[in-house]
């Protein structure tokens, strides 16, 4: 090898150990005590737990999204709402709506604006039917689906979810069931946390 490579391979040896010592596990990101167990199929499965009334993920939410859209196929990207109260449920049940709708492209965005822009908080079932109206989808058909044993069984496993990753904060990030990463300083070190334990992670997944 000539002179100049080795130095070049040496130069990118040290920055990426550099990289990975910027970050450290119980400092800027856990294990859980409780993982799940790793489907081993090649996929990172990458979870946000948010809240639509919480103001940090609604800063979130367009950066997370554009560096969602940003992973390869070996990494699955999912966001689960928090469930801790009846309003978070409420909201919960908004967001499987809306998914099992299949107007999530525009649909969470307006939820956020609605609540963070306009103080329409959705704070009942009703106040949710007229805001899915005014998006075009009709009553009946959002009852349909609010009311559906799919939405209700979706609920359920948030529940479940959120207990076994003991959810104390919005916005928190989950890599394979494995490990958390909670709000940093700035969306995007948080992003780059989350991008340093999916690399962690991928030879086991």
């Amino acid at each position: 090898m000539k002179l100049q490579q080795l130095i070049a391979a040496s130069l990118i040896i040290l920055a990426t150990t550099s990289v990975s010592a910027e970050f450290r596990i119980g400092k800027d990101f856990s294990t859980l005590s409780k993982p799940l167990p790793v489907k081993e199929d090649g996929v990172v499965e990458v979870v946000e737990v948010f809240w639509y009334g919480c103001g940090h993920c609604y800063n979130l939410e367009p950066v997370i999204d554009k560096w969602s859209a940003k992973q390869t196929k070996d990494v699955s990207f999912t966001k689960m709402p928090v469930t801790w109260s009846a309003m978070h449920q409420l909201h919960a049940k908004l967001f499987y709506t809306i998914e099992a709708l299949g107007i999530g492209d525009t649909a969470h965005t307006a939820v956020f604006t609605a609540i963070h822009k306009e103080s329409n908080y959705l704070q009942s079932d009703e106040a949710i039917l007229k805001f899915l109206e005014k998006l075009g989808v009709a009553r009946s058909e959002t009852l349909k689906y609010m009311n559906s044993f799919s939405v209700k069984q979706k609920m359920k496993r948030a529940v479940e979810l959120s207990r076994q990753f003991k959810v104390t904060a919005v916005p928190m990030i989950f890599v394979d069931g494995q490990y958390k990463i909670e709000a940093k300083r700035t969306h995007f070190e948080m992003l780059q946390v989350t991008d340093h334990v999916i690399a962690l992670q991928k030879p086991v997944s």
